[in-house]
């Protein structure tokens, strides 16, 4: 039976040239309850960015066409993205190696081979950190600043339907089920109202439908 309570449905992508590596952690996260996407590289990463942003990046260092080092650089200077928590994983082990990797962007440095549990209690611990930047200002009330979309948004009925599913907690596979659609269907109608709104990830759609009644 699988852990589902554990990522809370968060999104994770996941980057790494070596297609065994990310069948192994993307079955380890996903039972631990996290939605996976998968990249191969720096500059296919880039691409689902375009459309897609995760709660977290975990990254390969090294890797062809674009590496760790490099995509974690367009990931800090885009507002889209510069907020996500990014985690390295890495072959190499020296100092020198961990200090460049953190001083590059990135949040967490791990070296391969690594325990599956900790690798879990990074991804952990990292989204915790991240959550308690974002609700600094206190959720409760009226200091909390309401998220901001424009006036004019639009949804179809059936965006309606998957927003107020995503409000929820319900991961996109999960709603593809409810609604007997394909997966592929849920994902573009949440990239589809990520686009309208101008919001970053599925925790601000969530709590924009939550804050207008939607939910």
């Amino acid at each position: 039976m699988k852990e589902a309570s554990v990522g809370n449905h968060k999104r994770l992508l996941l980057i790494d040239d070596d297609p065994n590596l990310i069948l192994l952690v993307k079955d380890y996260l996903e039972f631990r309850g996290y939605e996976v996407i998968t990249a191969e590289n720096g500059r296919e990463a880039l691409e689902v960015l375009e459309s897609d942003i995760p709660d977290m990046i975990i990254c390969d260092v090294m890797m062809p066409e674009m590496d760790g080092y490099s995509l974690v650089k367009h990931v800090r200077e885009d507002p889209r993205t510069s907020w996500i928590p990014v985690l390295f994983l890495s072959a190499k082990g020296q100092s020198q190696d961990r200090v460049k990797g953190l001083n590059t962007g990135a949040d967490v440095y791990m070296v391969k081979p690594f325990e599956p549990e900790e690798l879990v209690a990074q991804v952990e611990s990292s989204l915790k950190q991240a959550a308690r930047i974002a609700e600094r200002p206190g959720r409760s009330s009226d200091n909390a600043p309401k998220i901001q979309v424009p006036f004019d948004v639009e949804l179809t009925p059936t965006e309606l339907r998957v927003v107020q599913f995503v409000a929820r907690g319900m991961a996109n596979r999960e709603i593809a089920d409810e609604l007997n659609v394909s997966q592929r269907t849920i994902e573009s109608h949440v990239s589809n109202m990520l686009g309208k709104t101008g919001l970053h990830n599925r925790t601000e759609l969530a709590r924009w439908a939550i804050e207008n009644n939607m939910a």
